[in-house]
């Protein structure tokens, strides 16, 4: 058995859209999760014109998926830091506090979107940070770092129903400590900056925490918890996370750039971070 899920931001999702929706499929009756906001329902199959609703949904911003049913709720989450559980790169506001901001937020979105290589544009984007004052991090973190919306809701949730958080960022561990104290995560790991003297020194420590490091740590997670990669929930938003979303048993392309979206079943560019709590069959009744 399938469920089909529609996901819009608050008051966005009309009763009449998902009875439409769900009449058309054949499906069974709506679940309501959240009033106007999220609904599902069962299917017996995957439709054949699913990307085909997709797409004209998108168009009423409205998010749809289609997965198992058995299984949906997880006991992991694994996400992405920059641009997935906060709204900013960090590496892009240093370099603004550097001077460079443009042509380092240029390097990101290109690296980002799958252009370049990971590892050789944060190399060349750290290479123009070289003597920036440490005391910058802090000024950053203060003033120009947001935590996405939900974020702190999806993650309370999950632990509260007993599952294990982890957030794993391409980035700086000068940065994950904070957001995943700040968000409850049990756990976080990203790159480590080089700092000499009171400055950065344009490098990181190796080795360099990139694609594949993010699928070796999704197993490594998964198996000191006792689980297999299928009992994890995914989230992130640029092409460094396409091998952990594609890994996880529910990989979630999260305002994702659309090469990356194109890569994953799984997409939401509406709703907000709590929306993976509605994958799961979470109510808003429910949440933490």
């Amino acid at each position: 058995m399938f469920i089909a899920t529609l996901i819009a931001p608050p008051g966005g999702l009309e009763p009449q859209l998902a009875e439409n929706l769900r009449n058309a499929w054949g499906g069974g009756a709506v679940d309501w999760l959240a009033p106007d906001e999220a609904a599902e329902f069962t299917l017996e199959a995957v439709p054949g014109n699913l990307w085909e609703v997709w797409d004209d949904l998108q168009k009423l911003g409205v998010d749809l998926a289609v997965q198992q049913e058995n299984g949906r709720k997880k006991r992991l989450l694994i996400a992405d830091m920059d641009s997935t559980m906060i709204q900013q790169e960090c590496i892009d506001e240093l370099a603004e506090a550097a001077g460079v901001g443009e042509h380092v937020r240029e390097i990101t979105a290109r690296a980002m979107n799958g252009e370049l290589d990971f590892e050789g544009a944060l190399l060349e984007r750290m290479a123009l940070l070289r003597g920036l004052s440490e005391a910058v991090i802090a000024e950053v973190l203060e003033a120009r770092i947001t935590h996405a919306p939900g974020g702190d809701t999806l993650v309370a949730t999950m632990r509260r129903n007993g599952a294990h958080t982890a957030l794993v960022s391409g980035g700086f561990t000068a940065f994950t400590g904070p957001v995943a104290a700040a968000l409850g995560f049990d756990e976080h790991r990203a790159n480590v900056l080089g700092i000499e003297n009171g400055a950065l020194t344009g490098d990181v420590a190796r080795p360099i925490l990139g694609r594949q490091a993010k699928v070796d740590a999704l197993d490594e997670i998964t198996g000191r918890l006792g689980l297999t990669p299928s009992g994890a929930i995914a989230v992130g938003d640029g092409a460094n996370d396409l091998g952990m979303l594609g890994h996880a048993g529910a990989g979630v392309a999260m305002h994702a750039k659309p090469s990356v979206a194109a890569e994953c079943d799984l997409r939401i560019n509406h709703g907000d971070l709590t929306a993976l709590l509605y994958l799961q069959g979470y109510a808003r009744s429910e949440f933490a």
